[in-house]
């Protein structure tokens, strides 16, 4: 359902959604304490009452997935194992596209 790449003091670097996430302004967040729980978990899997959350470390700061409770979580890993390699720049983020299929 979207994506969010931050950098490691929390700035929101990319969003995309593949449609509008939760009734809440994302730059409002303090995600720099979200990050500060994380302390250096490298990989993190949450599941909530109509979301999945994935969060993985990268280069740049962290990565994280929103999606449904039946996405394939090793679907997402595969993507980021593919796609973490290419943001070794804050500036390179057009790969996360990638994350999203096209409808017709």
């Amino acid at each position: 359902m979207g994506i969010i790449l931050l950098s490691r003091d929390g700035q929101i670097l990319y969003k995309e959604f593949s449609r509008p996430p939760l009734d809440h302004d994302l730059e409002s967040t303090q995600w720099k304490d979200f990050l500060a729980v994380l302390n250096g978990t490298r990989e993190a899997d949450f599941i909530f009452d109509r979301y999945r959350l994935y969060v993985r470390e990268s280069a740049p700061g962290h990565l994280l997935v929103l999606m449904g409770h039946f996405a394939s979580i090793a679907m997402v890993r595969l993507n980021c194992d593919i796609l973490l390699p290419t943001l070794k720049q804050p500036e390179n983020t057009r790969g996360l596209g990638r994350f999203f299929k096209r409808r017709r």
